[in-house]
């Protein structure tokens, strides 16, 4: 499993000024937006706008902090205002997000479509994951601070922020809140056989 600690992150702004993103992890590495087949990443939205279009790719969006957003849809109308609370919607999609009060920050997995399937599910008790033969399990600490203890016995504390990866088949880990309110997104991906 990777380590990656908040503070490594490298903010890049988005092209339309609306606000900043951080890459956690994708794949494959290296990849850009036209070629991953997964990536997760932390979002400051600072001002309503339109979202970019992503043509087939799911996409998974999780507020972290802040008041939330109202997503407009053609289709319709989902607010994100509930912390900790995943929503998934199409990338081809147009939408615009209207923020309700000050800046917000959300947790993005992506994941093409035709190559790869995923979830995000929140987790505030102790207990384990493991990783399929053929995918990605990511652990992200959105509150508190946990002891993630792998196979090998390796220990890793994860505080808010920091996210655990592992693309090694089978690979399980156990984990549990260092103190009360600790809660973790932990996010499975698999890579769909053609």
């Amino acid at each position: 499993m990777r380590l990656i600690a908040y503070e490594e992150l490298i903010a890049a702004p988005w092209k339309n000024g609306g606000g900043v993103t951080r890459e956690l992890a994708c794949h494959p590495a290296g990849a850009s937006f036209d070629d991953f087949a997964w990536r997760v990443s932390i979002a400051d939205v600072n001002r309503s706008g339109p979202f970019s279009a992503f043509p087939g790719i799911d996409r998974i969006i999780t507020l972290l902090d802040g008041d939330g957003m109202l997503l407009q849809f053609e289709h319709g109308i989902h607010g994100l205002d509930q912390v900790l609370l995943p929503y998934r919607f199409r990338g081809e999609d147009r939408l615009d997000a209207q923020l309700l009060g000050k800046p917000s920050r959300d947790f993005n997995l992506m994941l093409r479509r035709d190559a790869v399937q995923g979830d995000v599910g929140v987790v505030r008790e102790a207990g384990t994951a493991s990783n399929t033969s053929d995918g990605a399990l990511l652990l992200f600490c959105a509150a508190g601070s946990w002891l993630v203890t792998a196979a090998d016995g390796i220990e890793s504390m994860l505080k808010r922020g920091d996210t655990l990866v592992s693309e090694t088949p089978a690979d399980s880990v156990s984990f549990r809140p260092l103190e009360t309110g600790s809660a973790l997104l932990r996010v499975s991906v698999v890579t769909l056989q053609n």
